[in-house]
């Protein structure tokens, strides 16, 4: 939200007299952003901070997805209560009997938001950009299930007509795997193999380059429902509707504004005072509040995500992994989703969620302090004594902030050992862990598709999201043997053979599975609970509510 000043500007002025008129005439209150919204068809959310960029080949957190879903849409899309894929800008698909080739048939009269025809070549052109090193596409091993596709972004090759996406027409697109992916459809819907306009793009800079403007409000071009109005930065983000979008007769919703509010307690109050249609968390001294309250407002929904912490192997104190096991073993994780987070969380001693699509690691860490002071000595630091001081780094964020006090605490007692508190803002702590200019970091990991490789394959040594210096030949083996494979049974058994290895190497600390917790106004229609915390928006719409009803809320929010 903007900054409070001491000044007033004439129009804020003019305005404060006009509510004073109509207080006096009227005797009651000024309409509320979401009284507003609800009128208008203008959805209100809470998005944490802004976003990195809003180019989906760079960008890598939830912030940026949240928006560029409106934004841009791939091949297929996301069934709004279960997610499966459905049509998107290709109408149909057919996949051969090995499930090797799938062949995509776009629609017909699909068009970018200036006009031009999106064709099959704009899919491969765009493939092509996120493989080119030089543009440092954290995702771009998320495209070598596709054939050829690793072989480019490493150089083996410069003939991109090697890589397994031709388009055979304007309308039709072939891509050929490795192997059999049951993911495939799913993976898609990652923003990182969504389309982007070249044309545009050359226009504000070289394509293959990071800081292009292309992104700003008037150069944006995208092919989903809603284009890019205005950007504020620290203040907010306007979509709005797409009358060229193939499918707007059925988008309901005018406008979305992405509200970008680090403070958590800031955020609840917006939403109170009904300026929020939903929030992206809930400061956790509310829950019990909102549970007992107002508990229609309150959700707790399930959420396919770790919380953990990345530790930076190319530390001396942290390249022994004795070390870094004795950090995980310290941590008492009940203590923390019980006293801490209190929002439904589970305490995580293996990296993958437990039950990803029937997959549950059979390896585990545990709560186990004395085991933790073993290790540190033999690693040579007896009771703590010689082990450097060093920060925890998080993102701005009260419940990160406790989160890493309630750790501290923990290291202090049961290693003796001393840890600083490091935060940053969003997008210079992104910057920071990618530079691998940190000690140990809190990190999450969303799921981008059901399926467990979707964890995994973050630590492999390729990958951008790795971030800790980690890297082990037999660990990226298995996934990448994995990754050929159609038959679950034997792909989860080299999962389990994976993650056992990551779990002893430890370059990462699971701390919680999440649960997504936060506050969503029951005239928000058309958005469900679904385990990616996905919601597409040409099926929310807004029902229109009294606004007596926000002051009844606000009211019971505000108890002891």
């Amino acid at each position: 939200m903007r900054p409070k000043t001491n000044r007033c500007s004439v129009r804020e002025l003019a305005f404060a007299a006009l509510a004073g008129l109509v207080l006096v005439a009227g005797c009651s209150k000024p309409p509320t952003l979401v009284g507003e919204g609800d009128r208008l068809q203008i959805l209100h959310m809470g998005n944490k901070s802004d976003p990195q960029e809003l180019d989906p080949h760079i960008v890598q957190g939830v912030t940026e997805h949240n928006i560029l879903q409106a934004l841009i849409e791939n091949l297929v899309t996301e069934d709004p209560t279960d997610l499966h894929p459905v049509p998107g800008q290709a109408e149909r698909w057919d996949i051969s009997p090995d499930g090797t080739v799938y062949t995509f048939h776009l629609r017909a009269g699909i068009r970018w938001s200036n006009g031009d025809p999106v064709t099959a070549h704009d899919f491969v052109r765009s493939y092509r950009r996120a493989l080119t090193p030089s543009l440092g596409c954290e995702y771009a091993y998320m495209y070598f299930v596709m054939k050829g596709a690793e072989d480019y972004y490493k150089g083996k090759t410069q003939d991109f007509s090697s890589v397994g996406a031709q388009a055979l027409d304007e309308r039709t697109l072939r891509i050929t795997l490795n192997g059999p992916v049951p993911y495939f459809l799913s993976l898609l819907n990652h923003y990182s193999w969504w389309p982007v306009h070249l044309p545009t793009i050359a226009r504000y800079g070289d394509p293959y380059q990071r800081n292009n403007r292309w992104t700003r409000p008037g150069n944006f071009v995208g092919n989903g429902p809603f284009v890019l109005a205005r950007w504020v930065v620290g203040h907010v983000i306007v979509v709005k509707k797409n009358p060229l979008y193939w499918n707007a007769a059925s988008v309901k919703l005018n406008e979305i504004h992405f509200h970008p509010i680090e403070s958590n307690d800031t955020e609840e109050r917006s939403f109170r005072s009904g300026q929020l249609h939903v929030t992206e968390e809930v400061p956790q001294s509310k829950i019990s509040v909102y549970r007992r309250d107002s508990p229609q407002l309150l959700r707790i929904d399930p959420y396919l995500g770790a919380y953990f912490y990345r530790i930076n192997t190319t530390r001396p104190q942290f390249r022994d992994k004795r070390v870094r096991q004795a950090l995980a073993l310290a941590i008492d994780r009940k203590s923390i989703v019980e006293n801490v987070t209190r929002g439904g969380q589970l305490p995580a001693y293996y990296f993958t969620p437990p039950d990803t699509v029937g997959y549950t690691s059979r390896s585990a860490i545990r709560y186990d302090p004395e085991g933790a002071r073993r290790l540190l000595a033999q690693a040579g630091y007896p009771g703590g004594k010689g082990f450097p001081p060093f920060d925890i780094l998080y993102n701005t964020s009260e419940s990160h902030k406790s989160v890493a006090e309630a750790i501290q605490q923990m290291w202090k007692r049961e290693l003796g050992i001393d840890a600083r508190l490091l935060n940053q803002e969003w997008k210079v702590y992104l910057d920071t862990e990618k530079r691998k200019d940190y000690d140990v970091s809190r990190a999450g990991w969303i799921g981008d598709y059901a399926d467990p490789s979707t964890f995994l394959e973050t630590f492999l040594a390729d990958s951008g999201n790795n971030r800790t210096g980690w890297a082990n030949a037999e660990y990226d083996r298995l996934l990448k043997e994995a990754s050929r494979l159609g038959d679950q049974q034997t792909r989860y058994e080299l999962f389990q053979k994976a993650e056992a290895i990551f779990l002893d190497e430890m370059p990462v600390i699971p701390i919680y599975h999440y649960t997504r917790v936060y506050l969503l106004r029951p005239e928000v229609r058309g958005w469900n609970a679904t385990i990616l915390d996905h919601h597409p928006y040409p099926y929310v719409w807004l029902a229109p509510r009294p606004e007596a009803s926000l002051a009844t809320a606000s009211a019971a929010a505000q108890r002891p």
